[in-house]
């Protein structure tokens, strides 16, 4: 090792004291968390799907992970060919922000505090989107399109994630 490979590693060591000192990593430097598996996310999706058949109506369903990315899509046959970007763009905008698109509807109108997320690239504030929560993590999105109305989406979508509720929170 180099006289100048030495000085670096040395000169690291102390920046890593001194962050250590002054306690800027109070916390461990990487943390871990919990993610849905394909499969659980494929269950959840055939689920909210099967709700809204029952209801009568054809939907699409999109679950997306806890980074936003798209794990599933369904679409039912007759399903319209909006509903696909609208119920992947209400997964996304539900475990971007951790609510509800139903609330972010509420949250958004014109004249409060909000009302500018409307605007933004992606953003669904219409109902139809729940994130995937468990033990206090988020794990991902579900996002529901083409049931008449965002109640009716959100409650297809809240079945999607009740029939996977308890293996959910056991792990």
């Amino acid at each position: 090792m180099t006289k100048s490979q030495k000085a670096r590693i040395a000169g690291i060591a102390a920046l890593l004291a001194g962050v250590a000192a002054s306690g800027a990593l109070a916390q461990a430097p990487t943390l871990a968390f919990r993610q849905l598996v394909p499969e659980a996310a494929l269950l959840i999706a055939q689920e909210a799907l099967n709700a809204c058949r029952k209801s009568g109506f054809q939907t699409s369903v999109a679950v997306v992970d806890r980074a936003g990315i798209l794990q599933v899509l369904l679409r039912d046959r007759y399903a319209g060919p909006h509903s696909v970007r609208i119920s992947v763009n209400k997964a996304w905008t539900a475990a971007s922000f951790r609510t509800s698109t139903q609330e972010l509807a509420r949250a958004t109108q014109p004249g409060q505090a909000m009302s500018g997320l409307r605007n933004q690239p992606r953003v669904a504030a219409i109902g139809g989107g729940l994130p995937i929560e468990a033990g206090g993590q988020l794990l991902g999105g579900i996002g529901v399109s083409g049931a008449p109305g965002g109640e009716a989406d959100e409650h297809c979508a809240r079945a999607g994630i009740e029939s996977m509720r308890a293996e959910l929170e056991l792990q």
